[in-house]
């Protein structure tokens, strides 16, 4: 495949099981994210990926594994591709979690919370697609991660809002990009299930 057409689709992972004093790097999917995983291969399948790459982290990796069954495709596991390093920061109640976002956000040189900052996050995340392109030439691919790390790569790749996109992403959800250019191809806030 040459590059006209080529897809980089960003998929946040489904639904998890939500553990308080469990980190959330260390969840797994619910039920009721595992079901949702279908209705998502569905909807990505118009964008022929060739590949299904998860982070290391279990809910990811296991929506990796149930949409490459659905569509008959690989899948690996790549490393880089995890969200932001916050396994640190207690259980906390969503509006402060989400004032916390917004200002790691909003100051991506400043350690806000957690162990890296949010120009540390997109520098990771951003070698990690970098490098999984590289492998896969004239491939495309689709990428279990995270919210925040696919807002800040979408934010700084295509011009979105990152504070505004992470707010739209549900569980899951998708972004796709064109590749090379990495121009804004279409937002899926939430998969239907039906």
């Amino acid at each position: 495949m040459t590059d006209e057409g080529r897809r980089l689709i960003l998929i946040r992972h489904s639904l998890p099981e939500m553990v308080p004093g469990l980190p959330a790097n260390q969840w797994h999917l619910a039920e009721a994210g595992r079901l949702r995983c279908k209705a998502l291969a569905e909807q990505i399948a118009p964008y022929r990926p060739d590949v299904i790459v998860a982070s290391t982290e279990p809910k990811a990796a296991e929506t990796a594994e149930l949409v490459a069954g659905a569509l008959r495709k690989p899948w690996h596991i790549a490393a880089g591709l995890h969200e932001h390093e916050r396994s640190d920061v207690g259980w906390i109640d969503r509006e402060q979690f989400e004032a916390q976002v917004a200002e790691f956000f909003r100051r991506p040189g400043a350690l806000v919370f957690g162990s890296e900052t949010a120009d540390q996050t997109h520098e990771r995340f951003a070698a990690a697609i970098a490098a999984l392109t590289a492998m896969h030439p004239g491939r495309s691919l689709a990428v279990v991660a995270h919210g925040t790390v696919i807002s800040l790569f979408v934010a700084r790749s295509a011009g979105a809002e990152p504070f505004a996109l992470w707010s739209r992403l549900g569980l899951p959800s998708f972004v796709v990009l064109s590749v090379p250019n990495m121009d804004l191809v279409t937002v899926v806030e939430h998969v239907a299930t039906g």
